[in-house]
Protein backbone atom coordinates (compact mmCIF):
# COMPACT_ATOMS: atom_id res chain seq x y z
CA UNK A 1 0.00 0.00 0.00
CA UNK A 2 1.42 3.44 -0.92
CA UNK A 3 2.24 5.39 2.23
CA UNK A 4 -0.02 8.31 1.05
CA UNK A 5 -3.01 5.97 1.05
CA UNK A 6 -1.97 4.42 4.38
CA UNK A 7 -1.55 7.78 6.12
CA UNK A 8 -4.73 9.21 4.56
CA UNK A 9 -6.80 6.28 5.87
CA UNK A 10 -5.16 6.57 9.31
CA UNK A 11 -6.10 10.25 9.47
CA UNK A 12 -9.76 9.26 9.12
CA UNK A 13 -9.51 7.59 12.53
CA UNK A 14 -9.39 10.46 14.99
CA UNK A 15 -7.84 10.09 18.41
CA UNK A 16 -10.01 10.47 21.50
CA UNK A 17 -9.07 14.12 21.99
CA UNK A 18 -10.07 14.80 18.36
CA UNK A 19 -13.62 13.39 18.67
CA UNK A 20 -15.09 16.68 17.43
CA UNK A 21 -13.18 16.48 14.15
CA UNK A 22 -14.27 12.86 13.77
CA UNK A 23 -17.91 13.95 14.24
CA UNK A 24 -17.50 16.53 11.48
CA UNK A 25 -16.17 13.76 9.22
CA UNK A 26 -19.26 11.68 9.92
CA UNK A 27 -21.48 14.69 9.21
CA UNK A 28 -19.67 15.23 5.90
CA UNK A 29 -20.28 11.60 4.93
CA UNK A 30 -23.92 11.95 5.95
CA UNK A 31 -24.31 15.12 3.88
CA UNK A 32 -23.02 13.41 0.75
CA UNK A 33 -25.22 10.36 1.44
CA UNK A 34 -28.32 12.52 1.97
CA UNK A 35 -27.75 14.45 -1.24
CA UNK A 36 -27.18 11.32 -3.31
CA UNK A 37 -30.23 9.61 -1.78
CA UNK A 38 -32.46 12.62 -2.46
CA UNK A 39 -31.28 12.84 -6.07
CA UNK A 40 -31.87 9.14 -6.72
CA UNK A 41 -35.36 9.14 -5.20
CA UNK A 42 -36.53 12.33 -6.90
CA UNK A 43 -35.20 11.39 -10.35
CA UNK A 44 -36.69 7.90 -9.97
CA UNK A 45 -40.06 9.47 -9.15
CA UNK A 46 -39.85 11.84 -12.13
CA UNK A 47 -38.83 9.00 -14.47
CA UNK A 48 -41.56 6.78 -13.05
CA UNK A 49 -44.18 9.47 -13.44
CA UNK A 50 -43.20 10.05 -17.06
CA UNK A 51 -43.12 6.30 -17.80
CA UNK A 52 -46.46 5.53 -16.14
CA UNK A 53 -48.13 8.52 -17.70
CA UNK A 54 -46.90 7.54 -21.15
CA UNK A 55 -47.99 3.92 -20.60
CA UNK A 56 -51.48 4.98 -19.52
CA UNK A 57 -51.84 7.46 -22.36
CA UNK A 58 -50.71 4.88 -24.93
CA UNK A 59 -52.92 2.29 -23.24
CA UNK A 60 -55.92 4.41 -24.19
CA UNK A 61 -54.68 6.10 -27.35
CA UNK A 62 -52.73 4.54 -30.18
CA UNK A 63 -49.25 5.62 -31.26
CA UNK A 64 -50.71 7.41 -34.28
CA UNK A 65 -54.06 8.85 -35.39
CA UNK A 66 -54.99 9.16 -39.06
CA UNK A 67 -57.63 11.86 -39.59
CA UNK A 68 -59.29 13.76 -42.42
CA UNK A 69 -59.69 17.51 -42.84
CA UNK A 70 -63.26 18.73 -42.67
CA UNK A 71 -66.26 17.66 -40.62
CA UNK A 72 -67.44 14.76 -42.78
CA UNK A 73 -65.01 12.26 -41.32
CA UNK A 74 -63.34 9.42 -43.19
CA UNK A 75 -65.98 8.19 -45.66
CA UNK A 76 -63.95 5.31 -47.13
CA UNK A 77 -62.19 3.77 -44.12
CA UNK A 78 -61.66 0.32 -45.70
CA UNK A 79 -59.46 1.71 -48.49
CA UNK A 80 -57.44 3.76 -46.02
CA UNK A 81 -57.09 0.77 -43.67
CA UNK A 82 -55.59 -1.38 -46.44
CA UNK A 83 -53.07 1.31 -47.41
CA UNK A 84 -52.02 1.95 -43.83
CA UNK A 85 -51.46 -1.77 -43.15
CA UNK A 86 -48.84 -1.80 -45.90
CA UNK A 87 -46.70 0.92 -44.30
CA UNK A 88 -43.49 -0.34 -42.59
CA UNK A 89 -43.53 -0.53 -38.76
CA UNK A 90 -47.36 -0.66 -38.64
CA UNK A 91 -48.47 -3.52 -36.35
CA UNK A 92 -52.23 -3.02 -36.08
CA UNK A 93 -54.96 -0.57 -37.12
CA UNK A 94 -58.47 0.12 -35.89
CA UNK A 95 -61.16 2.63 -36.97
CA UNK A 96 -62.90 4.83 -34.40
CA UNK A 97 -65.42 7.62 -33.95
CA UNK A 98 -65.03 10.50 -31.49
CA UNK A 99 -67.77 12.80 -30.14
CA UNK A 100 -68.42 14.87 -27.05
CA UNK A 101 -71.69 14.02 -25.30
CA UNK A 102 -73.57 14.36 -22.04
CA UNK A 103 -74.29 11.22 -19.97
CA UNK A 104 -77.21 11.31 -17.58
CA UNK A 105 -78.63 8.85 -15.06
CA UNK A 106 -81.07 9.01 -12.16
CA UNK A 107 -78.37 10.15 -9.74
CA UNK A 108 -76.36 12.58 -11.82
CA UNK A 109 -75.01 13.81 -15.14
CA UNK A 110 -71.54 14.35 -16.55
CA UNK A 111 -69.83 15.41 -19.72
CA UNK A 112 -67.94 12.66 -21.55
CA UNK A 113 -66.20 11.65 -24.74
CA UNK A 114 -68.09 8.90 -26.54
CA UNK A 115 -65.89 6.80 -28.78
CA UNK A 116 -67.16 4.23 -31.21
CA UNK A 117 -64.81 1.31 -31.68
CA UNK A 118 -64.45 -2.08 -33.26
CA UNK A 119 -63.55 -3.82 -30.03
CA UNK A 120 -62.04 -6.82 -31.84
CA UNK A 121 -59.40 -4.74 -33.65
CA UNK A 122 -59.14 -2.10 -30.91
CA UNK A 123 -57.74 -4.65 -28.44
CA UNK A 124 -54.71 -5.02 -30.75
CA UNK A 125 -54.10 -1.26 -30.77
CA UNK A 126 -54.86 -0.18 -27.18
CA UNK A 127 -54.97 -1.80 -23.74
CA UNK A 128 -58.68 -1.15 -23.16
CA UNK A 129 -59.74 -4.80 -22.88
CA UNK A 130 -56.96 -5.47 -20.36
CA UNK A 131 -58.39 -2.78 -18.07
CA UNK A 132 -61.91 -4.26 -17.75
CA UNK A 133 -62.83 -4.66 -14.08
CA UNK A 134 -66.49 -5.64 -14.52
CA UNK A 135 -68.20 -7.22 -17.51
CA UNK A 136 -71.86 -8.05 -18.21
CA UNK A 137 -71.66 -11.40 -20.08
CA UNK A 138 -75.06 -10.73 -21.67
CA UNK A 139 -73.81 -7.61 -23.53
CA UNK A 140 -70.02 -7.85 -23.57
CA UNK A 141 -68.84 -11.33 -24.45
CA UNK A 142 -65.72 -13.12 -25.52
CA UNK A 143 -65.76 -16.51 -27.28
CA UNK A 144 -64.57 -19.49 -25.27
CA UNK A 145 -61.75 -20.08 -27.77
CA UNK A 146 -60.17 -16.76 -26.74
CA UNK A 147 -61.22 -14.89 -29.88
CA UNK A 148 -62.30 -11.27 -30.18
CA UNK A 149 -64.67 -9.44 -27.89
CA UNK A 150 -68.23 -8.61 -28.93
CA UNK A 151 -70.22 -5.62 -27.65
CA UNK A 152 -73.99 -5.56 -28.14
CA UNK A 153 -75.50 -2.52 -29.95
CA UNK A 154 -77.32 -1.33 -26.81
CA UNK A 155 -74.24 -1.78 -24.56
CA UNK A 156 -71.87 0.94 -23.38
CA UNK A 157 -68.48 0.67 -21.64
CA UNK A 158 -67.58 3.44 -19.19
CA UNK A 159 -64.74 4.28 -16.82
CA UNK A 160 -65.00 3.46 -13.13
CA UNK A 161 -64.69 7.09 -12.01
CA UNK A 162 -67.39 8.12 -14.52
CA UNK A 163 -69.68 5.35 -13.24
CA UNK A 164 -69.10 6.56 -9.69
CA UNK A 165 -69.87 10.16 -10.64
CA UNK A 166 -73.13 9.07 -12.27
CA UNK A 167 -74.04 6.71 -9.42
CA UNK A 168 -74.50 3.71 -11.72
CA UNK A 169 -73.04 0.25 -12.06
CA UNK A 170 -73.05 -2.78 -14.29
CA UNK A 171 -76.48 -3.40 -15.88
CA UNK A 172 -77.83 0.11 -15.14
CA UNK A 173 -79.28 2.36 -17.81
CA UNK A 174 -77.58 5.59 -18.88
CA UNK A 175 -78.75 8.21 -21.39
CA UNK A 176 -76.40 9.58 -24.02
CA UNK A 177 -77.31 13.12 -25.10
CA UNK A 178 -75.68 14.78 -28.09
CA UNK A 179 -75.38 18.58 -28.09
CA UNK A 180 -75.12 18.56 -31.89
CA UNK A 181 -78.29 18.19 -33.93
CA UNK A 182 -81.84 17.92 -32.72
CA UNK A 183 -84.88 15.66 -33.11
CA UNK A 184 -88.60 16.25 -32.97
CA UNK A 185 -90.17 15.30 -29.64
CA UNK A 186 -93.78 15.56 -28.37
CA UNK A 187 -92.67 18.79 -26.67
CA UNK A 188 -90.99 20.30 -29.72
CA UNK A 189 -87.39 20.13 -30.95
CA UNK A 190 -84.95 18.59 -28.49
CA UNK A 191 -81.40 17.19 -28.32
CA UNK A 192 -80.63 13.80 -29.78
CA UNK A 193 -80.73 11.16 -27.02
CA UNK A 194 -80.44 7.37 -26.69
CA UNK A 195 -80.50 5.02 -23.74
CA UNK A 196 -77.77 2.37 -23.22
CA UNK A 197 -77.08 -0.36 -20.68
CA UNK A 198 -73.72 -0.45 -18.93
CA UNK A 199 -72.06 -3.57 -20.34
CA UNK A 200 -68.58 -3.08 -18.93
CA UNK A 201 -66.52 -0.92 -16.59
CA UNK A 202 -62.82 -0.26 -17.11
CA UNK A 203 -60.14 1.30 -14.90
CA UNK A 204 -56.95 2.54 -16.55
CA UNK A 205 -55.61 4.09 -13.34
CA UNK A 206 -55.59 7.58 -14.87
CA UNK A 207 -58.44 9.70 -13.56
CA UNK A 208 -58.62 11.91 -16.65
CA UNK A 209 -59.60 8.90 -18.76
CA UNK A 210 -61.54 6.91 -16.16
CA UNK A 211 -63.83 9.90 -15.56
CA UNK A 212 -64.48 11.05 -19.14
CA UNK A 213 -64.40 8.11 -21.56
CA UNK A 214 -67.24 5.89 -22.77
CA UNK A 215 -67.30 3.37 -25.61
CA UNK A 216 -69.99 1.97 -27.93
CA UNK A 217 -69.81 0.02 -31.20
CA UNK A 218 -68.98 1.89 -34.40
CA UNK A 219 -72.33 1.04 -36.12
CA UNK A 220 -74.18 2.34 -33.06
CA UNK A 221 -72.17 5.58 -33.06
CA UNK A 222 -72.63 6.00 -36.82
CA UNK A 223 -76.39 5.59 -36.48
CA UNK A 224 -76.69 7.87 -33.44
CA UNK A 225 -74.63 10.70 -34.96
CA UNK A 226 -75.96 10.09 -38.51
CA UNK A 227 -72.53 9.53 -39.98
CA UNK A 228 -73.51 6.95 -42.56
CA UNK A 229 -70.49 4.68 -43.15
CA UNK A 230 -67.92 7.30 -42.16
CA UNK A 231 -65.60 7.16 -39.14
CA UNK A 232 -63.68 9.93 -37.39
CA UNK A 233 -60.29 8.36 -37.98
CA UNK A 234 -58.01 5.35 -37.70
CA UNK A 235 -55.78 4.41 -34.77
CA UNK A 236 -52.39 2.90 -35.63
CA UNK A 237 -50.05 0.87 -33.42
CA UNK A 238 -46.34 0.72 -34.31
CA UNK A 239 -43.54 -1.67 -33.41
CA UNK A 240 -41.50 1.34 -32.24
CA UNK A 241 -43.41 4.25 -30.71
CA UNK A 242 -40.50 6.63 -31.34
CA UNK A 243 -40.88 6.18 -35.12
CA UNK A 244 -44.37 7.69 -35.01
CA UNK A 245 -43.33 10.93 -36.72
CA UNK A 246 -41.66 9.33 -39.75
CA UNK A 247 -44.38 6.65 -40.11
CA UNK A 248 -47.02 9.41 -39.96
CA UNK A 249 -45.25 11.26 -42.77
CA UNK A 250 -45.22 8.10 -44.89
CA UNK A 251 -48.94 7.47 -44.27
CA UNK A 252 -49.75 11.07 -45.22
CA UNK A 253 -47.72 10.69 -48.41
CA UNK A 254 -49.55 7.48 -49.40
CA UNK A 255 -53.06 8.68 -48.60
CA UNK A 256 -52.57 12.23 -49.82
CA UNK A 257 -54.74 15.25 -49.11
CA UNK A 258 -57.12 15.70 -47.23
CA UNK A 259 -55.70 13.07 -44.83
CA UNK A 260 -53.25 13.98 -42.06
CA UNK A 261 -51.75 12.30 -38.98
CA UNK A 262 -51.23 13.17 -35.33
CA UNK A 263 -48.77 11.14 -33.29
CA UNK A 264 -48.75 10.61 -29.53
CA UNK A 265 -45.93 13.10 -29.03
CA UNK A 266 -47.85 15.84 -30.82
CA UNK A 267 -51.02 15.15 -28.84
CA UNK A 268 -49.22 15.41 -25.50
CA UNK A 269 -46.17 17.52 -26.38
CA UNK A 270 -46.68 20.16 -23.69
CA UNK A 271 -47.12 17.56 -20.94
CA UNK A 272 -43.96 15.58 -21.72
CA UNK A 273 -41.93 18.75 -22.36
CA UNK A 274 -42.96 20.06 -18.94
CA UNK A 275 -42.01 16.76 -17.30
CA UNK A 276 -38.58 16.79 -18.96
CA UNK A 277 -37.93 20.39 -17.92
CA UNK A 278 -39.05 19.66 -14.37
CA UNK A 279 -36.74 16.66 -14.16
CA UNK A 280 -33.74 18.74 -15.25
CA UNK A 281 -34.66 21.52 -12.81
CA UNK A 282 -35.03 19.08 -9.91
CA UNK A 283 -31.62 17.55 -10.68
CA UNK A 284 -29.98 20.97 -10.61
CA UNK A 285 -31.75 22.03 -7.40
CA UNK A 286 -31.05 18.82 -5.51
CA UNK A 287 -27.45 18.73 -6.71
CA UNK A 288 -27.03 21.75 -4.46
CA UNK A 289 -27.37 19.38 -1.50
CA UNK A 290 -24.34 17.47 -2.70
CA UNK A 291 -22.57 20.79 -3.27
CA UNK A 292 -23.23 21.78 0.35
CA UNK A 293 -21.84 18.41 1.42
CA UNK A 294 -18.74 19.14 -0.66
CA UNK A 295 -18.24 22.36 1.30
CA UNK A 296 -18.46 20.27 4.47
CA UNK A 297 -15.61 18.18 3.10
CA UNK A 298 -13.61 21.36 2.50
CA UNK A 299 -14.14 22.54 6.06
CA UNK A 300 -13.32 19.09 7.46
CA UNK A 301 -10.05 18.90 5.55
CA UNK A 302 -9.06 22.43 6.51
CA UNK A 303 -9.53 21.52 10.18
CA UNK A 304 -7.52 18.33 9.62
CA UNK A 305 -4.69 20.31 8.04
CA UNK A 306 -4.64 22.74 10.97
CA UNK A 307 -4.69 19.87 13.47
CA UNK A 308 -2.03 17.82 11.67
CA UNK A 309 0.45 20.66 11.10
CA UNK A 310 3.19 19.06 13.21
CA UNK A 311 2.76 15.66 11.56
CA UNK A 312 2.94 17.32 8.11
CA UNK A 313 6.16 19.05 9.13
CA UNK A 314 7.69 15.78 10.38
CA UNK A 315 6.71 13.95 7.19
CA UNK A 316 8.29 16.68 5.07
CA UNK A 317 11.43 16.71 7.18
CA UNK A 318 11.99 12.99 6.62
CA UNK A 319 11.58 13.27 2.85
CA UNK A 320 7.89 13.40 1.98
CA UNK A 321 7.28 15.59 -1.09
CA UNK A 322 4.62 18.26 -1.43
CA UNK A 323 2.84 15.99 -3.92
CA UNK A 324 2.73 13.18 -1.34
CA UNK A 325 1.30 15.50 1.34
CA UNK A 326 -1.33 16.70 -1.12
CA UNK A 327 -2.20 13.09 -2.01
CA UNK A 328 -2.70 12.18 1.68
CA UNK A 329 -5.47 14.74 2.18
CA UNK A 330 -6.96 14.10 -1.25
CA UNK A 331 -7.29 10.43 -0.29
CA UNK A 332 -9.09 11.44 2.89
CA UNK A 333 -11.59 13.67 1.02
CA UNK A 334 -12.21 11.15 -1.75
CA UNK A 335 -12.85 8.39 0.80
CA UNK A 336 -15.43 10.61 2.54
CA UNK A 337 -17.14 11.23 -0.81
CA UNK A 338 -16.96 7.56 -1.84
CA UNK A 339 -18.42 6.26 1.43
CA UNK A 340 -21.17 8.91 1.35
CA UNK A 341 -21.99 8.10 -2.27
CA UNK A 342 -22.21 4.35 -1.59
CA UNK A 343 -24.42 4.87 1.47
CA UNK A 344 -26.65 7.33 -0.37
CA UNK A 345 -26.98 5.06 -3.39
CA UNK A 346 -27.90 2.10 -1.20
CA UNK A 347 -30.44 4.13 0.80
CA UNK A 348 -31.98 5.66 -2.33
CA UNK A 349 -32.25 2.29 -4.07
CA UNK A 350 -33.85 0.77 -0.96
CA UNK A 351 -36.47 3.53 -0.72
CA UNK A 352 -37.28 3.20 -4.42
CA UNK A 353 -37.57 -0.58 -4.10
CA UNK A 354 -39.94 -0.33 -1.14
CA UNK A 355 -42.18 2.21 -2.91
CA UNK A 356 -42.23 0.22 -6.15
CA UNK A 357 -43.12 -3.00 -4.30
CA UNK A 358 -45.54 -1.87 -1.60
CA UNK A 359 -46.90 1.46 -2.97
CA UNK A 360 -46.37 3.11 0.41
CA UNK A 361 -47.10 6.65 -0.82
CA UNK A 362 -50.57 6.90 -2.35
CA UNK A 363 -51.91 9.77 -4.47
CA UNK A 364 -55.33 11.17 -5.23
CA UNK A 365 -56.04 10.12 -8.79
CA UNK A 366 -58.36 13.06 -9.45
CA UNK A 367 -55.52 15.48 -8.67
CA UNK A 368 -52.29 13.76 -9.76
CA UNK A 369 -53.64 11.55 -12.58
CA UNK A 370 -52.01 8.48 -10.95
CA UNK A 371 -53.12 6.56 -7.86
CA UNK A 372 -49.65 5.86 -6.39
CA UNK A 373 -46.25 7.54 -6.41
CA UNK A 374 -44.49 5.93 -9.41
CA UNK A 375 -40.87 4.81 -9.28
CA UNK A 376 -38.50 3.96 -12.12
CA UNK A 377 -34.76 3.72 -11.45
CA UNK A 378 -32.58 4.11 -14.52
CA UNK A 379 -28.98 2.94 -14.62
CA UNK A 380 -27.97 6.11 -16.45
CA UNK A 381 -29.41 8.25 -13.63
CA UNK A 382 -27.55 6.22 -10.98
CA UNK A 383 -24.26 6.54 -12.86
CA UNK A 384 -24.80 10.27 -13.43
CA UNK A 385 -25.63 10.96 -9.76
CA UNK A 386 -22.76 8.87 -8.39
CA UNK A 387 -20.29 10.41 -10.84
CA UNK A 388 -21.42 13.95 -9.98
CA UNK A 389 -21.06 13.26 -6.24
CA UNK A 390 -17.57 11.79 -6.65
CA UNK A 391 -16.40 14.64 -8.89
CA UNK A 392 -17.64 17.27 -6.44
CA UNK A 393 -15.99 15.39 -3.57
CA UNK A 394 -12.70 15.27 -5.46
CA UNK A 395 -12.84 18.98 -6.32
CA UNK A 396 -13.53 19.76 -2.67
CA UNK A 397 -10.19 18.21 -1.69
CA UNK A 398 -8.02 20.34 -3.99
CA UNK A 399 -7.72 23.58 -2.01
CA UNK A 400 -7.16 22.08 1.48
CA UNK A 401 -4.69 19.54 0.06
CA UNK A 402 -2.82 22.26 -1.80
CA UNK A 403 -2.64 24.33 1.38
CA UNK A 404 -1.24 21.33 3.28
CA UNK A 405 1.43 20.75 0.63
CA UNK A 406 2.64 24.37 0.95
CA UNK A 407 3.20 24.11 4.73
CA UNK A 408 6.78 25.01 5.76
CA UNK A 409 8.17 22.11 7.89
CA UNK A 410 10.39 24.46 9.92
CA UNK A 411 7.42 26.60 10.95
CA UNK A 412 5.25 23.55 11.55
CA UNK A 413 7.62 21.85 14.02
CA UNK A 414 9.28 24.88 15.58
CA UNK A 415 7.28 24.72 18.78
CA UNK A 416 6.85 20.95 18.97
Amino acid sequence: MPFELFVGLRYLKARRKQAFISLITVISIGGVALGVMALIVVLAVMSGFEHDLRAKILGTNAHLWVLRHGDRGMEEPDRALEQIRGVPHVVAVSPFTYHQVMLSADRGAAGAVLRGLDIDSAQKVTALTKSFTEVDPARLTRPADGGGWRLEPDGIIIGRALASNLGIGLGNRVNVISPFGSVLTPFGMGPRMRSFTVAGIFELGMYEYDSTLAYVTIPTAQQFFRMGTAVTGIEVKLDDLYKAKEVGAEITRRLGFPYFTRDWMQLHRNLFAALKLEKIAMFIILAMIVLVAAFNIVSTLIMKVMDKGAEIGILKSIGATSRSIMAIFMVEGVVIGLVGTLLGTAAGALICKLQATYKIVRLRGDVYLLDALPILMKETDLVLIASAALVLSFLATLYPSWQASRLDPVVAIRYE
